[in-house]
């Protein structure tokens, strides 16, 4: 059963906020079937209930700025869901920088905490091979990752965003994964030949992203009243 909790966002607010979270997707040119499928879902059953995906177009960074005048708090909320999707697979791409920065500068938006992302743009040149594992010291969040020192701020700055929109909660929820996925072996001819990380080793915020989905389903729960066994 749906909450009937009063959203402090307006319905022309939630579609733009969807379709700036589209044009995040699309960023690097690849829309996958499974992304597709997913944004299909939270279309037309949370974020903007019967709103055809198809209809849909890319935003601009002047439409995105029109649909948030007035409500910084929303607009920042919007840039942190935005840098979410963006760092969710741990991979940070030029593209999705310079969507991120143009939004960035049209919602006029002062966020020290965004220049720390450039120090994990998606460089082919330095990315570890599959074959070598990731060091078990790796993990998000502590001191032996590359990133861990420079990612303060904007680790702060994604734990501070408010959980105050039933369809925004269910969105986090289904798209942040409820356990650190991917961690598997590649074998031929019963011998190892590629070992894939989990997710919570490629991505410095998965600690956020987490923590945020906790909030998340707590808000649900507590707030609205809603039955959160399915993001469990």
């Amino acid at each position: 059963m749906k909450s009937v909790v009063k959203s402090p966002y307006t319905n022309e607010q939630i579609v733009a906020w969807l379709r700036g979270l589209l044009t995040i997707a699309w960023a690097d040119g690849h829309f996958d079937p499974e992304e597709q499928e997913l944004i299909t879902q939270l279309t037309e059953e949370e974020l903007a209930l019967g709103t055809d995906i198809n209809n849909l177009e890319q935003i601009t960074p002047a439409e995105l700025a029109d649909a948030f005048t007035g409500n910084k708090n929303a607009a920042e909320n919007f840039l942190r869901t935005a840098v979410m999707m963006a760092v969710a697979d741990g991979v940070y791409s030029v593209e999705e920088a310079q969507i991120i920065h143009q939004f960035h500068e049209a919602l006029g938006l002062e966020i020290e905490a965004l220049k720390a992302l450039e120090h994990t743009l998606y460089d082919p040149d330095k990315v570890p091979s599959l074959e070598e594992d990731i060091p078990a010291d790796a993990e998000a969040g502590t001191s032996t990752y590359p990133h861990s020192d420079v990612l303060q701020p904007v680790k702060k700055w994604l734990d501070k965003m408010d959980v105050d929109d039933p369809r925004l909660a269910r969105f986090i929820c289904k798209t942040v994964p409820s356990q650190c996925p991917f961690e598997r072996d590649i074998k031929l001819f019963g011998r190892k030949i590629v070992h894939i990380p989990p997710m919570c080793k490629l991505n410095p915020l998965y600690e956020q992203l987490v923590g945020l989905r906790f909030r998340s389903l707590s808000y649900l729960a507590d707030e609205c009243n809603e039955d959160v066994s399915k993001y469990i």
